[in-house]
């Protein structure tokens, strides 16, 4: 069935409990997870350059560090599980794209995420990944609450 799936987090505690079913399907299927972080860049909005080269390079840092921390997150859950994990994380303003891209680029056949359940205006303005990551990627997607 799934071979190699593709969880996508962001280190919420949702997000935690996704990894989990994933590597849990990964596990009862023999597949392999590819653990995944997509980093939003930082919003160049500020007009006082040193400041913002200084707050950049603060926010790059602290987002970089984050994605690591998420990733070895998973990266021990599926060790523990007794499942072959390989993680990546990308820089991307839209996280759906960079989630379907990476599950292309390490051929996975199935991708693993948290929806965090927004509906209303709430989900007008903030968006959903998930939602646009199912619209746009061409792959299954297990979506996990």
């Amino acid at each position: 069935m799934f071979q190699h799936i593709l969880i996508a987090t962001d280190g919420s505690p949702l997000s935690q409990r996704a990894a989990d079913t994933g590597i849990a399907l990964a596990h009862s299927l023999g597949a392999k997870v590819h653990a995944f972080h997509a980093v939003m860049p930082f919003p160049a909005v500020a007009y006082f350059t040193e400041m913002l080269l200084a707050s950049q390079a603060q926010y790059t840092e602290a987002a970089l560090a984050r994605a690591h921390q998420y990733l070895d997150d998973v990266r021990q859950r599926a060790k523990a599980a007794g499942v072959a994990c390989e993680a990546s994380f990308a820089v991307n303003a839209h996280p759906h794209e960079a989630i379907i891209a990476s599950a292309r680029e390490h051929h996975c056949d199935l991708i693993v995420m948290a929806s965090h359940g927004r509906h209303g205006v709430e989900s007008a303005l903030l968006g959903s990944e998930t939602h646009r990551t199912i619209l746009y990627g061409d792959l299954p997607v297990l979506v996990c609450r």
